[in-house]
């Protein structure tokens, strides 16, 4: 992804110049100790917070309060009159009830989960749910406006004389305080959209329509703008689990929710001329994705008027050190409520220390005009593409439209983001920092005055037995990440074959609407094809499997591969390709202790060393769910983890072009990740195959080996190379990450944040007679025709990841085919994982 800010930030909360009111301290117990999710309210208002899990908390209002209210239950509640309007480092001490005492011993701070009447007002929110919000109604529509905005935060002194800041002081003129912690911090981006949204509920679809959009100093980049509309995907508190940078966090309103959370009953106040009660939560246990804060509930319908999330410092969540939600919903009549207001924020930092560096990020979302029970006649209408694709006026609305249009002034601060951004990209520094950035990021190192991108940077060494260490370089066509034509290449050389390698592709888009594109492509190289089951018409695609600068056995069976490639895509419904492409290739052993020798009556000898084959692809993918980046012939994912359906037919042809062979190979694969809650996530992954007809070695289907200590999709951790030869094939694998679930409940290590992977792989296979006579030659270095049919091969592993952040350890085990001469029996395989 092409992101034009290389530190893209997360999530702060709204910034209040006109603050009146600041208070930051402490509660304590008469043992000095700490008491966490404390209720802290301005006395006499629903303005409040609770402090965290180390007693402190920060609270700020626009107007002038004399007293604060401290309260937890079995504590005597304390107002705490307030000197002056801004009060910092003050130590609150909370006394115990004496009949409390006499009746239990608080010592964890659990509240029962019978006889409460926090919980009994809970099973009635249950009971409402569906009658309350936009579930009341048919059809409903409505108006969004939405910023997002990142900021650097706890900027002092010592940050401003970095060096890296050298000749950039001007940035910290428009340094703030947050409302929510207190800490300055200073905006570096924003972006704004406007749209329109219409639902149906008898339908269960929603869609909606971006009007504008803006962000500072980055023009119509799509990429980013998908990548912060997935940051920040949209949630509903009613549900169950509420999805929080790909994590899945129990929701406080959850029908599981007592058994995550203690509730006790707070206060009631009459809110907008209604009766309502205030109910605080705060965890059960430690380390589990949970939040703690107070919600506002009304006495009769039981819809929730005002909620806050705060997720406690202890979750196990990466490069988060806070996250804060406050919703406000409105009365439409006497008695629905409907979302008003959204905000989130949440401070990005390397280390959960309290005065650590990081950055906020923050939306503010807010809603209005709605309309409800007018259906729309289309009928077809929410499965209908809006083809505004390359639509600058979208991108590029002039500064009056957004001062009509958006629903809320922009403050001192987020005005000036636009001038600071615009200032920055003339300074050299800042070019200089932003262009390695980008290249870290994307993989290419972007020349702008040849409009041409060189990379991917980190293919430029690899390592196999056949080219020694190999030495690559390549690039692409670069002018806009929305190229509707663009060529790609490389060039590569091994330092023991001596022999130069390359491959190029020309790709068009001729129809932005159906996605038609044109492809031809070129490549002479190298290629390990036992990595992979299915191939696609990718002509750049080198398989990992093909160098790598270390391994656990020999990579010698490798394949010469001379490939020319034709094919047309199309896209004619979001989301459902068709690809039919014709390929012409060569194959022959890479390798003089490899053989790819197959019996032939017509060649001379009887036996053929080389296989010149025609073929005819078509395949078609089904994504649902998957939403892409940009409307240029090249486009990014911006959720990688969607369900994939894809099946392809491969027609080899023997009277076109001199080829060696007729068969037919069908194929089909299916992906998906099912989110389970608090119980983690179950990635599920099914390939199959079969090939009519007799084919040699390389036309066959190999069961994916993986010879590196790196971690591969869909390969065999423990098997080699060419080990399974099939024509046949079922493949299938099964990951599930719990989460932390369970290295949270084991003392010792739950402060660790470690989770727990465990995984399943296995692959059964046939091969005909046919087959195995055909490729049954009497070289020497002929492997071994064996196919897992009588018994399938299996392997699992239990895995460790988040050790240090970001690495994962596997330890895998072989189930079976033991016996097998040099088969590993145990093996480990490691990776970085970069997940929140």
């Amino acid at each position: 992804m092409k992101i034009k800010l290389f530190l893209i930030f997360t999530i702060l909360l709204s910034t209040s110049l006109l603050a009146q009111t600041k208070v930051k301290g402490i509660v304590l117990d008469t043992n000095k100790e700490p008491i966490p999710y404390c209720n802290i309210q301005f006395k006499g208002s629903a303005e409040g917070t609770t402090s965290n899990d180390n007693g402190s908390f920060y609270l700020e209002s626009d107007k002038t309060w004399q007293e604060i209210s401290i309260s937890f239950i079995g504590y005597k509640t304390l107002d705490y009159r307030l000197t002056s309007n801004i009060q910092f480092n003050l130590v609150l001490t909370l006394e115990e009830e004496q009949e409390s005492l006499n009746e239990i011993t608080i010592v964890t701070g659990k509240q029962p989960k019978e006889n409460n009447p926090a919980i009994d007002i809970l099973r009635k929110i249950w009971a409402q749910k569906r009658k309350n919000g936009l579930k009341h109604f048919n059809q409903y529509q409505y108006k969004k406006y939405q910023k997002v905005e990142f900021d650097l935060n706890t900027i002092d002194d010592k940050l401003k004389d970095k060096r890296i800041f050298k000749n950039l002081e001007f940035i910290f003129d428009d340094v703030d305080t947050s409302n929510i912690t207190g800490k300055s911090y200073l905006p570096v981006f924003l972006n704004e959209s406007l749209s329109n949204v219409y639902g149906d509920n008898t339908l269960n679809k929603e869609k909606d329509i971006l009007i504008a959009n803006q962000n500072s100093g980055f023009s119509n980049n799509q990429e980013l703008i998908a990548y912060i509309d997935d940051l920040y995907a949209d949630y509903n508190i009613y549900d169950n689990y509420i999805k929080i940078f790909d994590k899945s966090f129990v929701s406080p309103l959850s029908k599981t929710g007592i058994s995550n959370y203690n509730y006790y009953l707070a206060d009631s106040a009459f809110i907008d001329k209604k009766w309502s009660y205030n109910l605080v939560y705060y965890p059960r246990r430690k380390n589990e994705l949970t939040f703690k804060g107070d919600f506002w509930v009304s006495d009769t319908t039981f819809a929730i008027k005002k909620i806050n999330l705060q997720v406690v410092k202890n979750a196990n969540i990466n490069w988060v050190k806070d996250v804060y939600i406050e919703q406000e919903y409105d009365l439409l009549n006497d008695s629905i409520f409907v979302l008003k207001k959204d905000y989130f924020l949440s401070d990005f930092s390397l280390s959960k220390k309290e005065n650590s560096r990081g950055v906020y990020g923050k939306k503010t979302t807010i809603y209005k005009d709605y309309v409800f029970n007018k259906p729309i006649k289309d009928k077809e209408y929410y499965d209908k593409k809006v083809y505004n694709i390359g639509s600058d006026s979208l991108y590029n609305k002039p500064r009056s439209f957004w001062d009509e249009n958006r629903f809320e002034d922009l403050n001192k601060n987020e005005q000036g983001i636009y001038q600071l951004i615009d200032t920055l990209k003339t300074v050299k520094k800042f070019q200089t920092i932003n262009k390695v950035g980008q290249s870290i990021y994307s993989r290419y190192f972007l020349i702008e005055s040849l409009n041409f991108d060189y990379g991917p940077i980190f293919s430029t060494f690899g390592y196999n037995d056949v080219e020694g260490l190999r030495i690559r370089a390549g690039g692409r066509t670069f002018k806009t990440s929305n190229d509707l034509f663009r060529v790609e290449g490389y060039g590569a050389y091994g330092l023991r074959d001596q022999k130069f390698k390359y491959g190029v592709q020309a790709k068009w888009l001729l129809n932005k609407k159906n996605r038609f594109t044109i492809s031809l492509g070129k490549r002479d190289d190298v290629e390990q094809i036992g990595t992979s089951l299915t191939a696609t018409s990718n002509v750049l695609g080198q398989s990992d499997g093909s160098s790598s600068l270390v391994g656990t056995g020999t990579n010698d069976k490798l394949t010469k591969l001379n490939l020319t490639n034709f094919t047309l895509g199309l896209e004619p419904i979001p989301n459902i390709e068709f690809k039919l492409s014709a390929n012409y290739k060569t194959l022959s052993s890479a390798s003089s202790t490899f053989s790819l020798d197959y019996n032939d009556s017509d060649a001379s000898t009887g036996i053929s060393s080389q296989t010149n084959q025609f073929e005819t692809i078509f395949s078609a993918g089904f994504y649902p769910g998957r939403k892409m980046s940009g409307y240029g012939v090249h486009r990014e994912f911006a959720n990688p983890y969607f369900t994939k359906f894809y099946t392809q037919i491969t027609k080899g042809s023997k009277n076109l072009f001199n080829s060696d062979f007729d068969y037919t190979k069908v194929q089909f694969s299916f992906f998906r990740l099912w989110k389970i809650g608090g119980f983690g996530r179950l990635t599920t992954s099914l390939e199959t195959g079969k090939t009519y007809g007799a084919v040699p070695l390389s036309l066959l289907s190999v069961a994916p080996g993986n010879q590196t200590y790196f971690m591969y999709q869909n390969t065999f951790n423990l098997l080699d190379f060419y080990e399974f030869v099939s024509d046949t094939y079922a493949s299938f694998h099964l990951e599930h990450n719990f989460n932390g679930r369970i290295f949270s409940r084991i003392p010792l290590l739950k402060k660790a944040n470690l989770r727990t992977i465990i995984g399943l792989k296995t692959f059964w296979g046939s091969l005909s007679d046919q087959n195995i006579a055909l490729n049954t030659t009497g070289n020497n270095f002929e492997i071994p025709l064996i196919a897992p049919d009588s018994e399938p091969y299996y392997e699992y592993s239990v895995g460790v990841s988040n050790i240090f952040k970001i690495l994962r350890v596997d330890f895998n085990f072989r189930g079976n085919y033991l016996e097998k001469p040099d088969a590993r029996n145990f093996g480990i395989t490691a990776g970085l994982r970069f997940k929140f």
